[in-house]
């Protein structure tokens, strides 16, 4: 099997739940956490890692992304890209 490579910024959130840092990407729908800010960001590179080899390893490579909503564009796949992030204030009546 030919093995071929690509580049690409993906988009990445970060959050703290209490003590733990929680790494997010809504283009994987993907997520992992850490004690620590950089676990965060290691346990998240392995994880994206394992989903694309896991992906290409059953075939599904190009299926999975498209559900995703990546779009390839010539021969490169493109993931989504979040065009705004903020604070919303809700008013909740339960």
């Amino acid at each position: 099997m030919k093995k071929t490579g690509f580049q690409f910024s993906l988009p990445v959130t970060f959050l703290r739940e209490g003590k733990r840092f929680v790494a997010y990407s809504p283009a994987l729908d993907l997520s992992t956490s850490g004690k620590t800010f950089k676990e965060a960001q290691k346990r998240f590179f392995e994880a994206a890692m394992i989903f694309f080899e896991e992906i290409a390893k059953k075939g599904t490579f190009d299926e999975v992304l498209a559900n995703l909503g990546w779009q390839k564009v010539k021969k490169d796949w493109q993931p989504p890209m979040i065009v705004s992030q903020k604070l919303e204030t809700l008013n909740v009546c339960v």
